[in-house]
């Protein structure tokens, strides 16, 4: 299992990538791993859209269960990965690459600070 030390975590096993003020979000591996074979995602919010940390973004639907997936992060929705559901199975094979879900101008910075470092991370799932 990956839990890259440039990355933020949240305790429901979403990942954060910031680049200044953006932050680029998705599931982590440890999450695809319990998820299993991802089939499709479904995005409730859409670029422009306004959210707030820990409003739900999209679901995924994998073979086995149906998982909400939140921003950890106020802000705008500037991209979503459209391509995504083109080739589900990169948030599988990918997760941290071409299996990003989607990307927010934060307003507030701080909250992204204030998720758990990837050593943090390992320790919430015993890594």
């Amino acid at each position: 299992m990956k839990i890259p030390e440039n990355l933020k975590f949240t305790n429901d096993h979403e990942f954060v990538k910031v680049d200044g003020n953006i932050a680029t979000i998705g599931v982590t591996d440890y999450a695809q791993g319990e998820l299993g074979d991802i089939i499709f995602i479904d995005f409730t919010k859409s670029t422009g859209d306004a959210v707030i940390s820990g409003d739900a973004v999209c679901s995924i639907e994998a073979v086995k269960t149906v998982s909400e997936v939140f921003s950890p992060v106020s802000g705008k929705i500037v991209e979503i990965n459209i391509g995504i559901n083109d080739k589900a199975s990169a948030v599988n094979e990918d997760p941290y690459g071409e299996g990003w879900l989607f990307k927010v101008e934060m307003t507030n910075s701080a909250e992204a600070g204030a998720l758990l470092d990837a050593k943090a991370y390992s320790e919430l799932v015993g890594a």
